[in-house]
């Protein structure tokens, strides 16, 4: 019995330092709203995306630049002495060759080329659509976690607290020998019972804890209390107008066709290399030609003879039946996606309409009555700790049912690509 006491005080001093932290900490009342936006402006995976677009924007303005002039030239360093370049005795020594050339791109291989970097840029946006919209899911459905454990550990206080006092008179009366040992160590049992599965809920509070934080980018000795408010009402979701909201603006159904686009342009860019881009230079030659000083126009350009760019050109065609196959599985994929959702917002919805406040309520008057009418010997110990665990139980499942609407809420906006329901 002395162990069990010995214990059931540690896990007291455990829970009154949860409470101690709770309250010394840097304590940050969140709102889900307010926590979205410390996200959008603080989280370091968005922030370094973000760097992603503009990159691909500087590849878009690098794509319409023309190429640069090309100079070259050739003189003579000996003729029998160094560098000479003058006429001696009427004869003129030192032969000069000035060449710029300049490479024409046909075929518009230009404009292809900044159409495939006006793809990437998109593609870029999308991308970064898609991680912000994972990241958003992964904090609506921390926040709702965070506001359960922070609800069912205020329902752990509340029993705990109402034991302690129990246990305090108990003691009093086991000494007065008005309730047996047996009976005073069972109720104790139950104290630690309830320390110990509130100190495993402790854990998971800070294990959130951190996660939120990380996604927030707060400090350490920061607390994060959620202040989650009732969702908004919404009725009269037609299941075939989510899968349409999906199509058009879920990010990565959008990534799969752009991508379908991009390798359409690919592959009208791998034809435009096979007609040949033109080099056109004006020369100058001094000393070396038919004529002391000549000026001559170039022209160059590859034959297409042993390349002709077949295999670039199939390998893009497959390019567009792989993109092709990648719509269709993300369209499938959609459409799974917000079935599943739908569904779980229906049985979260109806779960939610069954369970009223009027339940918790009577739960618990129907607490203070039970201690009131044990304390008076009026009911047994077995049915005060059956209606114990029962009160302990109703009020946890009820906290999971409205984290479980919650979350059913945010994966529908998770799986619509856009918001359906305000989370509040």
């Amino acid at each position: 019995m002395f162990r069990m006491l010995r214990l059931s005080v540690s896990l007291l001093f455990l829970t009154a330092a949860g409470r101690a932290y709770a309250q010394t900490a840097d304590t940050l009342y969140l709102k889900f709203p307010e926590a979205e936006k410390l996200f959008l402006q603080n989280n370091l995976s968005l922030l370094s995306a973000r760097y992603n677009i503009d990159i691909n924007k500087a590849y878009k303005q690098q794509a319409a630049y023309w190429n640069n002039p090309v100079l070259s030239t050739d003189q003579n360093i000996y003729d029998g002495k160094f560098f000479r370049h003058r006429t001696v005795d009427g004869q003129q020594y030192g032969q000069v060759y000035i060449a710029l050339q300049q490479l024409i791109l046909t075929a518009g291989k230009r404009n292809k080329l900044i159409k495939l970097a006006d793809d990437n840029v998109l593609t870029a946006g999308q991308q970064f659509d898609e991680l912000l919209r994972n990241l958003r899911f992964v904090l609506a459905t921390g926040f709702n976690s965070l506001d359960q454990l922070w609800q069912t550990n205020k329902v752990y206080n509340n029993e705990i607290e109402a034991m302690q006092k129990m246990v305090s008179g108990m003691d009093e009366q086991l000494k007065v020998g008005n309730i047996s040992q047996k009976d005073n160590v069972r109720v104790k049992s139950l104290l630690y019972s309830l320390q110990s599965d509130q100190a495993d809920l402790l854990r998971q509070l800070a294990d959130v804890q951190k996660e939120l934080k990380v996604m927030l980018n707060t400090s350490d000795s920061t607390f994060i209390v959620p202040q989650a408010s009732p969702l908004p009402p919404a009725d009269g979701l037609i299941l075939q107008t989510l899968i349409d909201s999906a199509k058009s603006n879920r990010p990565d159904f959008n990534l799969a066709r752009t991508n379908l686009v991009a390798q359409q342009h690919n592959l009208l860019y791998q034809k435009a290399l096979v007609t040949p881009d033109v080099t056109v230079g004006a020369e100058y030659d001094r000393a070396s030609s038919y004529i002391p000083n000549y000026y001559g126009l170039s022209i160059s350009l590859p034959l297409p003879v042993f390349n002709r760019n077949k295999g670039n050109i199939t390998a893009a065609k497959y390019g567009i039946k792989q993109a092709e196959t990648g719509v269709q599985q993300v369209q499938y994929q959609v459409e799974q996606d917000i079935a599943a959702a739908y569904s779980k917002w229906l049985i979260a919805s109806n779960m939610n309409n069954a369970s009223t406040g009027e339940l918790g309520n009577q739960y618990d008057q129907l607490m203070q009555n039970m201690i009131t009418s044990y304390k008076q010997r009026q009911v047994s110990l077995i049915e005060f700790i059956d209606f114990f665990d029962a009160y302990k139980d109703s009020g946890i499942k009820q906290l999971q049912q409205k984290a479980n609407l919650r979350n059913a809420a945010a994966e529908l906006n998770y799986t619509t690509g856009t918001t359906i329901i305000n989370l509040q």
